[in-house]
């Protein structure tokens, strides 16, 4: 009995330091307790952890400060980055000096931080992921709030968390650079780096080497110049602090649950990312460069870059192209040069005001933050060496003044949401008094043929039209013939940057169109399955001869999607024209429309369970936040509905049909038509009944999608006083009764986490509210789609709009096949 006790005692004493955890048992590191490989630190609350690592495919060990809780292990700082360790008997210690010492078997120094000075240091990885050497002291339970000899924070690798600096000081030479790892394999510095230029005004900057691959601009009291879309960003905190020689950067989170993170990467593009729960990954919430416009000076000294026109650049009033042959060719990098050389002597120079850019480039420009707007003008008309001015602070009634006496580079078009650059000019490109009295009566002159014009084309137009009366039949096929003609050489003309297809091709793919092969038909005109030799399953929409208008919206879907590539886009792969056809080779998606499925309850039932019907509506979110934030163009889709979202083999959902798609301009933030075109049941009020779209009119569809799938009801496409008589209205009604949950589809039978759901449910109230100010943005969506936070704004009321006598179900003559759903709608004007 003795020997069984002595037994049990000793296996008491082993088991813990056998099974448990390797932590060393804390936070803290002291000099009598290294960490050897194999150990970790943990800070207090278990968010960030310290230990040894290796790199994904790496036998390479190195020292770094990771996530905890994030299951694919996400290193945010490295202290041996570059001496890596091969013997994995290696330790990290602190001696009492305050020294960390990284040694190996030898005892041999494999990197040290040097001594910070102390007599009796201890290490401690904190919650905000700091790692600090400093004196032991039981004074304080705030671990931040003593003073370090030695942190981290001061020597940043590719990562910045919320509260490091982003900076540094010209007298001290201090600098905190982000530099990016080598590869995902390598953390070794790479030559991508972001740093804050102090010269001038000074401004962030993405490097590649010595040279610049991205600025954001200077600082202008609100945000970044170059970043006007942080001002849409109410989740963070931003702080720049300006002094003498020095200026610092950094950010914070509001919601301490959200985990965000700024990174340079090793492909050369600073991404601010954000983990999202839900999914278990990372989300690039923004990246720079994010197209050609974004990049450095594409367009020259003196040029503005404008990602919306074609060509990207053009010269600055008063300028044209240094070269116009490189110009012609669409290589702006040279730039522009003067007109008119400016006159300093006699005062005749002025200034003209270029509206909504990225300010130039500010690393060699001065900045007096006591002067106002007036003064600003009057110093630089006396220096003649000025070339413009602008206001440095724009908060509030504005302030300072920031001047530039050299070439104006990296400027880009930014329409309503940029800034206003002064820019000074000899008289004869302002125009003058004599010019303004020529232009007036050349106007008057032009006005005049104008009104003659009119009224001789009313004359002759009443005389086609008896005509046209006699000879109805002959004019309605002249007019297919020509349209045909027409079409034929515009597309012949566009190049897609696709591959083309022989009809021939296409026909064997799908057994020459056979009845078998037929998906379904829209305004377009058919869609058949077909498979190429390589085995590929392909969709193919076919152009019907008598189409009009399904041309030209077929063409406005290849111009647009052939420039778009996301995973939860569906993917273009060629096109076939060839004779009469006109044809679109799409990829094929097995599981057909969402609408297919989520309104037929026999198919509901086995295959939209909660998890699938979660991560449908991420994928579209997803989707619609590269249409509008992300792609090379900034789209409106106008047409979002459940049966324009395909599911593939995994369910994955891919936005399709870009027939009545916009492109925006890079800040243009609404438009106004008096076509309007897509599905009552999931157009916003202000579209369905005054024409106006706009990034939230695609988020209010998105919305009724939301309540759809979450439900697995179809939201009737009237818009009624009575509430009552639409999903919004009861999802509404539910909300405010406190039992939204109600909602949910039945077949789900219970069988879903009560909180996701209700949290579903909000965003979709959200996303549907009457007015387009009070509608989230989808990067907004996607991180509260993500993210386990509880706390959401609360919803106002949908918008009900009497549509006075439109259909039920959709603005088009021929609705939709809910059949790869790949069709083009043919609309009644409005």
């Amino acid at each position: 009995m003795q020997a069984l006790t002595a037994a049990a005692f000793f296996l008491f004493l082993f088991l813990p330091s056998t099974f448990s955890s390797p932590s060393i048992g804390g936070d803290t590191l002291t000099p009598r307790q290294p960490l050897a490989d194999g150990e970790t630190l943990v800070s207090a609350n278990g968010s960030f952890a310290l230990g040894f690592f290796s790199p994904v495919d790496s036998i390479n060990r190195y020292v770094g400060i990771w996530y905890n809780k994030i299951p694919n292990q996400t290193v945010v700082w490295i202290a041996n980055r570059r001496n890596p360790i091969s013997d994995p008997t290696s330790s990290l210690s602190v001696t009492a000096a305050g020294n960390l010492v990284i040694t190996n078997k030898n005892s041999s120094i494999i990197w040290s931080s040097g001594s910070s000075g102390l007599t009796s240091a201890v290490a401690q990885i904190l919650e905000n992921g700091n790692f600090v050497v400093r004196e032991p002291t039981n004074n304080s339970n705030d671990p931040t709030s003593l003073v370090t000899a030695w942190q981290s924070f001061d020597h940043p690798t590719d990562t910045s968390l919320p509260g490091m600096k982003i900076g540094g000081n010209l007298t001290s030479g201090v600098n905190y650079n982000y530099t990016a790892w080598t590869s995902p394999t390598d953390p070794s510095p790479s030559k991508y780096v972001t740093a804050l230029d102090l010269h001038g005004d000074p401004q962030l900057i993405l490097l590649s080497g010595s040279g610049r691959i991205w600025r954001s601009g200077p600082w202008n009291g609100l945000r970044f110049s170059g970043i006007p879309e942080m001002e849409t960003y109410s989740m963070f905190t931003f702080d720049f602090i300006k002094e003498k020689d020095s200026a610092y950067y950094t950010f914070n989170v509001r919601d301490p649950s959200v985990i965000s993170r700024l990174v340079t990467s090793s492909t050369g593009i600073s991404q601010r990312l954000i983990w999202l729960e839900e999914s278990q990954s990372w989300y690039v919430f923004w990246s720079a460069p994010k197209d050609p416009c974004d990049k450095f000076s594409p367009c020259g000294p003196f040029g503005i870059c404008d990602i919306n026109s074609s060509p990207l650049c053009r010269c600055m009033q008063g300028f044209e192209p240094k070269s116009p042959t490189n110009w012609a060719l669409r290589d702006g990098t040279d730039g522009c040069v003067r007109k008119t050389k400016l006159d300093c002597t006699n005062g005749t120079d002025g200034f003209v005001t270029v509206s909504g850019v990225k300010l130039p480039d500010t690393s060699s420009s001065t900045v007096d933050i006591t002067l106002n707007l007036d003064q600003c003008r009057a110093m630089c008309l006396k220096n003649c060496s000025c070339t413009a001015y602008a206001t440095a602070n724009i908060s509030g009634s504005g302030s300072g003044c920031i001047i530039w006496t050299s070439n104006l580079s990296d400027v880009r078009d930014y329409s309503s949401n940029g800034q206003d650059l002064y820019l000074r000019l000899a008289a004869a490109d302002l125009g003058s008094p004599s010019n303004t009295r020529k232009r007036g009566i050349a106007a008057s002159i032009t006005v005049g043929s104008i009104v003659g014009i009119l009224l001789l084309s009313l004359l002759g137009y009443c005389a086609w039209k008896r005509k046209n009366k006699k000879n109805k039949e002959r004019r309605k096929k002249g007019i297919i013939s020509q349209f045909s003609n027409n079409v034929e050489r515009s597309w012949e003309e566009k190049d897609f940057e696709l591959p083309s297809y022989d009809l021939s091709t296409i026909e064997e793919a799908t057994n020459n169109f056979s009845i078998e092969n037929k998906l379904g038909e829209g305004g377009f005109g058919p869609v058949f399955k077909g498979r190429l030799d390589e085995g590929e399953d392909i969709a193919v929409k076919r152009l019907s001869k008598t189409s009009v208008q399904g041309a030209d919206e077929l063409k406005n879907e290849v111009i647009l999607i052939a420039k778009l590539q996301h995973r939860n886009l569906v993917r273009l792969l060629g096109y076939c024209i060839e004779a009469e056809e006109r044809m679109l080779i799409y990829e094929y998606m097995s599981n057909k429309s969402l609408d297919a499925l989520l309104f037929d309850k026999s198919k509901s039932t086995s295959l939209l369970n909660w998890r699938t019907r979660c991560n449908i509506i991420l994928g579209i979110a997803r989707g619609l936040l590269y249409l509008h934030q992300d792609s090379r163009f900034r789209i409106i889709h106008r047409d979002l509905k459940a049966s324009n979202i395909l599911l593939d083999n995994n369910m994955n959902p891919k936005i399709s049909d870009f027939g009545m798609a916009r492109i925006f301009g890079g800040d243009e933030t609404e438009a106004n038509t008096r076509r309007v075109v897509g599905t009552y049941g999931y157009m916003s009020p202000e579209y369905a009944m005054d024409g106006i779209f706009s990034m939230k009119s695609d988020v209010f569809s998105f919305g009724v999608l939301v309540l759809e799938i979450i439900s697995g009801k179809k939201n009737r496409g009237v818009y009624s006083s009575n509430p009552h008589e639409n999903l919004l209205g009861l999802a509404w009604s539910l909300w405010e009764e406190g039992d939204a949950l109600q909602l949910v589809d039945e077949s789900m039978n219970c069988s879903f986490p009560l909180s996701e759901a209700s949290k579903c449910i909000q965003i979709g109230l959200l996303c549907v509210q009457e007015r387009p100010e009070d509608r989230p943005i989808m990067s907004s969506v996607v991180l509260m789609l993500g993210s386990e936070t509880s706390h959401l704004p609360h919803p106002k009321q949908p918008g009900f709009v009497a549509m006075r006598g439109h259909p039920d179900s959709s603005s088009s003559k021929q609705d939709s096949v809910p059949v790869n759903e790949m069709s083009i709608t043919i609309l009644e004007g409005r």
